[in-house]
């Protein structure tokens, strides 16, 4: 049994790729029942400023898990610092224990600091990772990927950087005259945020995630970052190449309408 948040697709990837049938954690928040027991239970996500997404962190609060194996993959695109820690420290918090954390180097989908299609043109060895990972979770390796000095100074010096910014820095989108109201970014907000309002997209900061599915699923670059925050390509966008755009909705989706696709 493996649990995922994904917003471009690269976990859902990873949890597909672990497990038959992975379980999107957006879809199950709203639930009663927080018990789940199997031989082996993980959680697959990315991490944003070096840690696991909120709703993940409040998931974790939430579930009770009955298992002898609990590991947790933590997807990233260029540093991953000191995550592990930061992970086995949310988990603890929740009155947990993990048997194994490591992270897993992808395409990095950070639009303020990245260009999509270099990125995209990057051999990242994901299907080598990926292997190596699998083989550790079915053997129920214990362990964690090893944290260094450098790891811890890269998330101080990020600390820094992002000090007396609001907590919205990452989620201030802005919405564009391109906009058509098509739907798609109301589809694949994990959190719900966003919704139309005559026949234009409109971001609710309340419960972003700021995993930016809804920037990189815009059919016509409607949706952007809001200034004075830039992208190095405006015009790239992405998607994990594995998980299609169905695949991306049916993972996300918090709405009640008909589909659109």
């Amino acid at each position: 049994m493996v649990f995922y948040f994904t917003g471009t697709g690269n976990s859902l990837y990873i949890a597909k790729e672990l497990e038959s049938t992975p379980i999107s954690i957006p879809q199950i928040m709203g639930r009663e029942d927080f018990t789940f027991t199997a031989d082996r239970i993980g959680i697959v996500c990315p991490i944003y400023g070096h840690e696991m997404p909120a709703m993940v962190k409040e998931f974790l609060q939430k579930a009770v898990f009955h298992t002898d194996y609990f590991y947790v993959v933590l997807t990233y695109g260029n540093r991953h610092a000191n995550a592990v820690e930061l992970a086995d420290a949310a988990i603890e918090r929740a009155g947990k224990r993990a048997d194994y954390i490591t992270t897993l180097l992808m395409v990095d989908n950070f639009l303020p600091a990245f260009d999509m299609e270099e990125q995209e043109s990057l051999d990242k060895r994901v299907e080598e990772q990926l292997a190596s990972i699998r083989s550790d979770i079915w053997a129920k390796k214990a362990g964690r990927q090893t944290v260094t000095a450098e790891d811890r100074e890269a998330h101080r010096q990020y600390v820094e950087r992002v000090k007396g910014q609001p907590e919205t820095i990452w989620a201030s989108y802005l919405v564009t005259d391109a906009c058509i109201g098509c739907g798609i970014c109301t589809r694949v907000c994990p959190a719900g945020c966003i919704r139309l309002a005559h026949q234009k997209a409109v971001h609710m900061l309340e419960r972003c995630q700021a995993c930016m599915a809804c920037i990189h699923a815009c059919p016509k670059l409607a949706m952007m970052l809001a200034p004075p925050m830039r992208e190095p390509n405006p015009r790239a966008r992405y998607r994990n190449r594995h998980v299609s755009l169905t695949e991306l909705v049916a993972a996300n989706d918090q709405t009640d309408i008909a589909s659109i696709l």
